[in-house]
């Protein structure tokens, strides 16, 4: 049977071909205006609860790493046989050293228990996720994945105006990113494998096809019959890749080619319009996920205590020290002081001047 297993990539392509959530985290490009009003109008939808729930963020970082690792086993199959490698393959493979360093610097600095003390969401898509990594992911949805300081700095303070942070949520924020980063590759690479195996399947139908015409040709209709049956669905990999194999053989199997347009016809499209719509998807995928990849290495080089230092309501109170003692001491002892102080408020209708349960 063409559409069968492969070896011990089995069973994860079963569990790819029914994984949800393929769609990038794409929406609207924003510049930094339009990025401000957003996250402003953003914290306004939110409503945070700040008694301890659930710790859900390391069990979305096993499910990402899993599914990662079983797009790359099937990217890295397809180039061992020879296969073309398409440009968001190459750069899967290419960098999924840089991914496994990220998942360990993640579950390294998200110790069991930590996301559950951060403020977290009441309602909405992700109701019982701290509202951090939807700061986060908002802010990724909206740059197609290209982070830097400007861009995380002014979304965040921007939200600010009207949803105030902890320095637990700041400090967390890097964090969140490298999460709602890799959960971007994960959808990526989701749609990479699905795609390098309706392009398998295309090959092994062409292959078989050849086959027949050049040793058993008065069994070739049988064949295409056969494989009109299955009713594969013809997407664009399928066909772009099953056109390429076909027309490297000749004029041989062109009956087949225009039996297969002509379904293509009953369907309102045509191969010239699916080729142009795979071109289309593969330059967004190898975008998204060069952004992405480009800022996992920016988490990686930024000075998320300036970060925190910059952003933090309590301290840009702190600053308005007369005398400036405050302003005169290091790091560590200035975020001892933002701590105590944050902790003396807690609680106090006061403390954050958001709405939280």
């Amino acid at each position: 049977m063409v559409f069968g297993k492969l070896g011990f990539l089995g069973h994860e392509r079963d569990r790819l071909r029914s994984e949800p959530d393929s769609d990038l985290l794409r929406s609207e490009l924003f510049g930094i205006d339009q990025l401000k009003r957003h996250a402003v109008a953003l914290a306004g939808t939110h409503s945070v609860a700040r008694r301890p729930g659930r710790d859900e963020m390391l069990t979305r970082l096993a499910e990402n790493e899993r599914v990662l690792y079983a797009a790359y086993d099937i990217v890295t199959a397809a180039a061992a046989s020879g296969q073309r490698i398409v440009p968001a393959e190459a750069w899967l493979l290419d960098n999924f050293y840089l991914i496994e360093q990220q998942i360990a610097l993640t579950r390294r600095h998200l110790p069991r228990g930590y996301s559950r003390e951060l403020p977290r969401l009441t309602g909405g898509a992700l109701i019982g996720f701290p509202r951090i990594y939807d700061v986060a992911l908002e802010l990724i949805s909206h740059q197609d994945g290209r982070i830097d300081g400007d861009n995380a700095a002014a979304f965040v303070g921007a939200y600010q105006m009207a949803g105030p942070l902890n320095l637990g949520e700041l400090w967390a924020f890097p964090i969140m990113l490298r999460l709602a980063l890799l959960e971007n590759v994960r959808r990526v690479a989701m749609r990479i494998a699905r795609r390098r195996e309706e392009r398998e399947v295309a090959i092994a139908w062409a292959d078989r096809l050849l086959a027949v015409a050049e040793g058993e040709p008065k069994q070739l209709i049988h064949v295409v019959a056969e494989f009109a049956e299955v009713d594969l669905p013809l997407t664009a990999p399928f066909v772009e890749d099953f056109y390429a194999r076909l027309q490297a053989q000749g004029p041989a199997l062109a009956f087949v080619q225009a039996w297969l347009e002509h379904r293509l016809t009953e369907q309102g499209v045509s191969a010239a319009q699916l080729f142009e719509a795979a071109s289309r998807m593969a330059a967004a995928d190898q975008i998204s996920i060069a952004n992405s990849i480009g800022s996992l290495r920016f988490i990686s080089a930024q000075d998320w205590g300036k970060f925190v230092e910059e952003l933090s309501l309590v301290e840009q109170h702190l600053r308005m020290d007369p005398v400036g003692v405050y302003g005169r001491q290091d790091f560590p002892t200035r975020d001892r002081y933002r701590h105590a102080v944050e902790a003396v408020t807690r609680g106090s209708a006061h403390s954050s001047g958001c709405s939280c349960a």
